[in-house]
């Protein structure tokens, strides 16, 4: 097939231009990457493309005669955000518009038409361009977003991948399944949007359940965050440090900590804040004495980065326990901690300053 004179032209201007484009993307993946933080929205992934001159040709061998100058193609670069919930889809989507021109005659937010009937399951489609950068003839090239929630992108990528591209093209006994699918997808983005409402309402409400009745508020990744932060475990972790001869690391950045304390905590059998805390007011002397004890025989092993993380009294009481119950292994508590390749020399090292303190192996 031989090409017109206009895509001949627009292949030719492509190439003499790719370098243009190739910097509009890198500078649309930067403002929107702020636009996103600043907005304080948490995504799954931004990603972009550069089409290739022979993915543009192969374009204009599909559509002959549609493009007459290359501005006309408004895909050449491209991003696609994937969020977590659907509620963030049109939250991204207002942040663009705040910044971005939009070409509404060529976008589209597909959920505000999407008819129960409808066929497929659609985020936001913008064309847009910068409003104040120049990058030829005084204008900056039009390119294309998608929006999308993270099951709205599997729905996005099956359908392609099944090669379906209307409803009509679908076997009738396969669109009732799509539409089925629609409904499940449509229901589970809502749950998932609801789980994130309660558990931010939960940490919300930690302080006052904790004040209140702590013996009612389990033992989770929540819960360990908040009560690293309360002043008794603060100051026993202080008490920890100090016989250790490190100094307390105030802001560790380790999102994984409260989860790795709840874990050793469900091990060791404490289940609620109000039982931790009444274990840890028994202990505290003990706990303390433990952890001095222990120090020369493990230099580095809790301390690698300089100094005690927070929750520090928290491990220790749950090595302490570990080596006072039995049917329960300090080494376990290292995994638990991932503190790799610390098993086994570690275990029998805890254990014999624990029988050191107190004369016996277990409670």
């Amino acid at each position: 097939m031989d090409f017109s004179p206009a895509a001949t032209e627009i292949l030719a201007d492509y190439r003499a231009e790719q370098g243009i484009y190739a910097a509009l993307r890198e500078d649309a993946m930067r403002l929107i990457e702020g636009l996103i933080e600043g907005a304080g929205i948490k995504i799954h992934h931004l990603t972009s493309r550069l089409k290739t001159p022979s993915s543009l040709r192969e374009k204009m061998r599909r559509k002959p005669g549609r493009y007459v100058h290359l501005g006309d193609v408004t895909d050449l670069v491209g991003l696609r955000i994937i969020t977590y919930f659907e509620q963030d889809v049109a939250a991204v989507a207002r942040a663009l518009e705040a910044v971005f021109e939009i070409d509404w005659d060529n976008s589209i937010d597909k959920s505000k038409v999407h008819d129960p009937d409808r066929f497929g399951y659609l985020g936001v489609h913008y064309v847009m361009r910068f409003v104040s950068r120049e990058y030829i003839g005084g204008l900056s090239p039009r390119f294309e977003v998608q929006i999308r929630s993270i099951l709205q992108h599997a729905w996005a990528e099956i359908e392609h991948d099944l090669g379906y591209k209307s409803r009509a093209a679908v076997p009738r006994e396969v669109q009732r399944r799509f539409y089925r699918l629609a409904g499940l997808l449509e229901m589970a983005d809502e749950e998932f949007m609801a789980i994130h409402r309660l558990s931010q309402d939960y940490v919300a409400d930690l302080p006052e359940r904790i004040a209140e009745n702590p013996d009612g508020v389990f033992v989770d990744a929540q819960s360990m965050a908040y009560l690293t932060g309360d002043p008794f475990i603060h100051g026993l972790d202080l008490a920890v440090a100090r016989a250790l001869e490190v100094p307390l690391l105030g802001d560790w950045p380790d999102p994984e900590r409260p989860q790795r304390l709840a874990s050793i905590l469900d091990y060791v059998g404490v289940r609620s804040v109000g039982q931790l805390q009444k274990e840890l007011r028994r202990l505290e002397s003990e706990v303390v004495q433990f952890a001095a004890a222990l120090s020369p025989e493990l230099q580095g092993v809790w301390t690698p980065v300089g100094g005690a993380r927070p929750g520090t009294s928290i491990v220790h009481y749950a090595l302490w326990r570990a080596c006072g119950h039995a049917g329960l292994e300090a080494d376990v508590v290292a995994r638990l901690l991932d503190l790799r390749g610390s098993s086994g020399t570690l275990e029998q090292t805890v254990r014999a300053v624990y029988i050191r303190l107190n004369g016996h192996q277990t409670l």
